[in-house]
């Protein structure tokens, strides 16, 4: 296969969202030219939008268009020399009430995106957003509980969490759709040669989110508390987290890129890993201490599919890439605060906690 120009763009699907603005943002700052494609379909994209187009004026191309319009994704995927692919319906919640749009939406829009490139007939790197939901629900898993966290009884996995060798098992319409996605991507590496690989990222976090109850939990919890709005658990906030600041997040993406040419076919889980392993109550504690006042919680029942353990082993990126999680999730929790206050309307927080 023919590769693209040097000079050529890189393709960010889904560019406006969270992790894609925040990634299409690190590829200009570091000289790339950028093309993003987007929907605007989730509130606040826009003013990511906005942020991109004043900091890259110039350099950044911006279609509007959804990865069901093939159209628009042919003549993006033509003009560009790599593709980051994160697209997505991204709730489980609403993959429930509307199993055929979050089919449409994720796994044949990324059957769009994979086509799109095979038929450029280019060697055009393909990188996809995947999910720990693929792993399912873990409710096989021994649990006990240690100092209030719901932890595995295995000593393996309380040490170094779930790794890549956990047996798929889709679980709710969002994991199925995500998961074959994941499927395909990693198959048209064998099937036609193309570079793909897959991140299986876990809670990812960080500014330009804007969380919400289904989806984006730890700015969802923070919008709730800096505007001093009750916070709903669903079920006794025990479950712990892995989760990572966008800024290593993206580290991850642009090394896989690079190494692409040694890691076409694969899949890494990508998240805080061990050392950033938290029950939800553990982060509203904290954020009750970065807003200077207890959070009003509530609780319901636990919702389908909830994942009671997750943490990511992500010893073979670590391995494979040189990837190491830079920021300990109390400092990255307190960025996104500050972040959030500058740029939601909401209560003045403690002047320590202001960047």
């Amino acid at each position: 296969m023919r590769r693209p120009p040097r000079n050529a763009p890189i393709a960010v699907i889904g560019g406006c969202g969270f992790i894609g603005s925040n990634l299409a943002d690190s590829l200009l700052s570091g000289g790339e030219a950028v093309t993003v494609l987007d929907n605007l379909s989730r509130a606040g994209v826009e003013q990511n939008l906005s942020w991109l187009r004043q900091r890259h004026d110039g350099r950044l191309t911006a279609r509007i268009a959804d990865v069901r319009d093939c159209g628009s994704l042919a003549a993006t995927v033509a003009e560009a020399k790599a593709v980051f692919h994160l697209a997505a319906q991204t709730a489980v919640t609403t993959s429930l009430v509307d199993p055929v749009d979050d089919f449409e939406v994720n796994a044949r829009g990324t059957l769009n995106v994979l086509e799109a490139v095979r038929e450029t007939g280019r060697d055009i790197p393909v990188i996809f957003a995947s999910t720990n939901k693929v792993y399912g629900s873990l409710s096989d898993l021994g649990m006990t509980d240690v100092d209030g966290r719901d932890m595995p009884t295995d000593a393996t996995l309380r040490s170094h969490g779930i790794d890549e060798n956990r047996p798929l098992d889709f679980s709710t319409p969002y994991g199925c759709s995500k998961g074959v996605a994941d499927q395909y991507v990693l198959d048209y590496a064998k099937s036609y040669g193309l570079s793909t690989a897959v991140l299986r990222m876990s809670c990812i976090y960080g500014p330009r989110q804007f969380g919400t109850e289904d989806q984006g939990w730890v700015a969802h919890f923070l919008i709730r508390a800096l505007n001093r709005q009750p916070i709903t658990i669903f079920g006794n906030g025990h479950q712990v987290r892995d989760i990572l600041h966008v800024s290593d997040a993206v580290a991850a993406y642009r090394t896989l890129l690079a190494g692409i040419g040694r890691f076409r076919g694969k899949a890494f889980n990508l998240g805080g890993g061990t050392a950033n392993a938290v029950s939800l109550a553990m982060v509203l504690d904290h954020i009750s201490r970065i807003v200077g006042r207890r959070v009003e919680v509530t609780h319901d029942a636990p919702r389908i599919g909830d994942q009671r353990y997750f943490v990511a082993d992500t010893r073979r990126l670590e391995t494979a890439l040189g990837w190491r999680a830079a920021i300990g999730w109390r400092d990255g929790v307190e960025d996104l605060a500050a972040w959030l206050q500058r740029n939601r309307p909401g209560e003045a927080m403690p002047e320590r906690f202001v960047a």
